[in-house]
């Protein structure tokens, strides 16, 4: 008996741990989910992130199968016991959730659940969450509920650390936000400095030429080679503050973590399942990086918007002394060499001119009904 205290502040410390080690909400809330029942043995536990408008912006659930859960359906209301746990504050410790008058039911596909515990999780004053467990593991007395008020005491005091974890979350994902918006606003700052005096030029100096061309041909000639050279400078500052411009996250986290931020946002907007494997990866010099983002977007872009996919890898890893980006996907293909003489190129040339650009190589093996992998293969790593 005397391991059993310290292998339970053992197990909390691990649960407090893995709560830390996480920035991205999603990511987060899976592991208070997978915490919290691990820690109380429970056969279910589900954690639910209120939206204004009477139902849950996120909603995630540890002990349910994906076929089980997309079964169930929609994501709940905010009804019965969970409005219980959003609007009274306070934990719900029940023998039998059917029982309870605030039951409401649940929809066919539901697993069966009895003993239940449950409480908010808050920010302050504010209830930002609703955690609870069903279906205790461990023998229950006659009558009552498996879980015990040590249990509601254990499962308070992860919940207080989640919303610490989660208020983190959100505050890193909205400090991105910001970050992306003056991102924005430094390349628009960047473009009108850089290219907007020589269109100004341009404009002045090709309404010239109109005002020459029946009076005075060769000076009208003239302005016109003006225009000419001062459209090919335009075209060169605006090539150059869109290349030199290197996306923020890209600065700050380093590519397998921009990478990986961005694949999981991907994976929440689309109806796909988008991942991301990396291993093995060093720093590389800035101008690969960037290419190897770059091309990994468009890679993604294509595979997301056109292929109809339904599942979509990406994979940076070391092959050698080079370092290998592959995205794969399980969409509709197409034949490369018709795409190219259709003229439709899904930006692949801009892909390999991108590789090219630092060294490096690009691959694509597509066929109609069968996929495309996309390889990009630079020095270093």
């Amino acid at each position: 008996m005397s391991d059993g205290p310290r292998s339970g502040l053992y197990a909390v410390s691990s649960a407090l741990l893995a709560m830390s080690r996480h920035l991205e909400v999603r990511d987060v809330l899976k592991t208070i989910v997978a915490s919290a029942r691990e820690l109380l043995d429970a056969e279910y536990a589900a954690l639910g992130v209120p939206d204004d408008h009477g139902g849950f912006a996120q909603f995630v659930v540890d002990g349910v199968s994906d076929e089980q859960w997309k079964a169930i359906g929609p994501l709940p209301r905010q009804h019965g016991i969970l409005a219980a746990m959003l609007h009274e504050a306070k934990p719900q410790r029940l023998a039998d959730v059917r029982e309870d008058l605030r039951f409401e039911g649940w929809p066919s596909a539901h697993p069966e659940m009895s003993d239940f515990l449950g409480l908010p999780i808050r920010d302050g004053e504010e209830t930002i969450g609703a955690l609870f467990l069903a279906n205790k593991r461990s023998p229950k007395p006659q009558g009552g509920c498996g879980f015990t008020e040590q249990d509601e005491e254990l499962l308070s005091i992860l919940a207080q650390h989640a919303a610490i974890a989660l208020t983190n979350a959100r505050l890193y994902e909205r400090s991105r936000e910001l970050t992306i918006s003056e991102e924005r606003s430094r390349l628009a700052h960047e473009l009108h400095d850089a290219v907007s005096q020589k269109l100004f030029s341009l404009r002045l100096t090709a309404q010239a030429a109109v005002a020459l061309m029946d009076r005075d041909p060769s000076r009208a000639k003239g302005e016109l080679h003006q225009v000419a050279q001062l459209a090919a400078e335009a075209a060169d500052e605006l090539r150059a503050a869109v290349v030199e411009l290197r996306p923020a996250a890209l600065d700050e986290d380093g590519l397998v973590a921009t990478l990986r931020t961005q694949i999981q946002v991907l994976d929440r907007a689309h109806s796909a399942r988008v991942t991301f494997a990396s291993r093995g990866v060093r720093a590389l010099p800035a101008a690969q990086e960037e290419a190897i983002l770059r091309v990994a977007q468009e890679a993604l872009h294509n595979a997301l918007r056109h292929s109809g996919a339904v599942q979509v890898d990406v994979g940076l890893t070391r092959r050698g002394v080079d370092t290998l980006l592959r995205v794969t996907d399980d969409g509709s293909g197409f034949e490369p060499r018709a795409v190219r003489r259709a003229g439709r190129h899904l930006g692949l040339v801009s892909m390999r001119e991108r590789a090219s650009g630092v060294g490096g190589r690009l691959t694509i093996a597509s066929e109609p009904g069968k996929g495309t992998t996309i390889e990009m293969e630079v020095p270093g790593g």
